[in-house]
């Protein structure tokens, strides 16, 4: 869905990507902690967007032929020549900013609601063995903000318990040095367990097995990374793209395998591929090409117009990508139950 959201600056099919992911997150996510971080992404998202516009508006935002209204400009040094702060603010440098932040949110929280709605430590599971130990931190990175977000819940249902009616500054202390101190205890926690485990274990590897192995890894990544802006980027040299990806991909699986023969570790209970991942993965690969055909098809609906300024539309393929987006919220297993008090009693 985010690779859906880069091919497109429409605010129409960009508000139908945010609904369609919106609904898979509401109907799909757990009570796991790292299900409650999709409300920061929504609040960043809408940072972004105001960030953009306001940036627009201040630094020359008077290109355009339609004027909504003026600010007193701020004369500026000749060193700064071609740069101006305030002034006239033009209807088609405002809805540029707006688009440029819509779609830059939209992948931001398309981010966000994969890692509300995916178990970190199934993720770590799924790891190759050569990525094993870069797993173990990717996944302790990841449940930061969840623990946080948990803990300021914690930390503020107690103090209501409490009678505690401190607002502003003053109930900052009460909040954030509890919130710090609990998710710091977290962490530790679960770096003790994860380390009595096993995990993040090198074990007796030559310096040029594990050197060999990490130079593989990384320049795959490297490649795969400069491919895939390649692809995205249409103005990018053409050896960016598809040979580069392509490239990094036989690099970094030959890391991967070489790697993976240095970490023996053994699954308890493998974590399967079942029909609900399946039709989860296929329906967001089938959004993204879709939404990449209709970029060579139909460019015009995805890109509205701006001088002279148009009304946005929505084509046929954008919206049947969003709606195979949406899939994931009808086909995929639901979220398990918890069992309530009268049951459990």
């Amino acid at each position: 869905m985010a690779v859906a959201a880069s091919r497109t600056t429409n605010p129409v099919i960009l508000a139908l990507l945010l609904a369609a992911v919106g609904c898979v997150v509401v109907r799909r996510r757990t009570d796991a902690p790292w299900a409650l971080s999709f409300r920061m992404y929504l609040v960043f998202g809408a940072v972004i967007v105001v960030t953009r516009v306001l940036f627009r508006v201040v630094f020359g935002g008077g290109r355009g032929e339609t004027i909504l209204f003026t600010l007193p400009e701020i004369p500026l040094p000749d060193a700064a020549r071609g740069i101006r702060l305030l002034g006239p603010v033009a209807a088609d440098e405002v809805l540029g900013g707006l688009y440029d932040g819509l779609q830059l949110a939209t992948m931001v929280i398309c981010v966000g609601a994969a890692n509300a709605l995916a178990n970190p430590k199934r993720m770590l599971k799924a790891m190759p063995g050569a990525l094993h130990e870069v797993g173990t931190s990717v996944v302790v990175a990841l449940t930061v903000a969840p623990q946080l977000i948990e803990s300021a819940q914690r930390v503020r249902r107690a103090r209501r318990l409490r009678g505690g009616r401190e607002k502003g500054r003053k109930a900052l202390h009460g909040i954030l040095i509890p919130v710090l101190e609990d998710a710091l205890e977290r962490s530790l926690a679960l770096a003790a367990a994860m380390a009595s485990r096993g995990y993040g274990r090198i074990g007796a590897t030559p310096p040029r097995a594990r050197f060999a192995v990490g130079a593989l890894v990384i320049g795959g990544l490297l490649g795969m990374a400069a491919g895939l802006y390649g692809l995205l980027d249409a103005a990018a040299p053409r050896h960016l793209g598809t040979p580069l990806l392509l490239g990094g991909v036989a690099v970094a699986v030959a890391g991967f395998a070489l790697g993976g023969r240095r970490v023996r570790r053994t699954g308890y209970r493998p974590d399967r591929w079942r029909p609900g991942e399946l039709v989860t993965v296929a329906s967001g690969a089938a959004a993204a090409a879709v939404m990449v055909l209709a970029t060579r098809v139909d460019p015009a609906d995805l890109y509205p117009s701006l001088t002279p300024l148009a009304w946005p539309q929505a084509a046929p393929l954008p919206v049947l990508a969003v709606l195979l987006g949406l899939l994931p919220a009808v086909l995929a297993p639901g979220p398990p139950s918890t069992p309530s008090r009268e049951t459990v009693a």
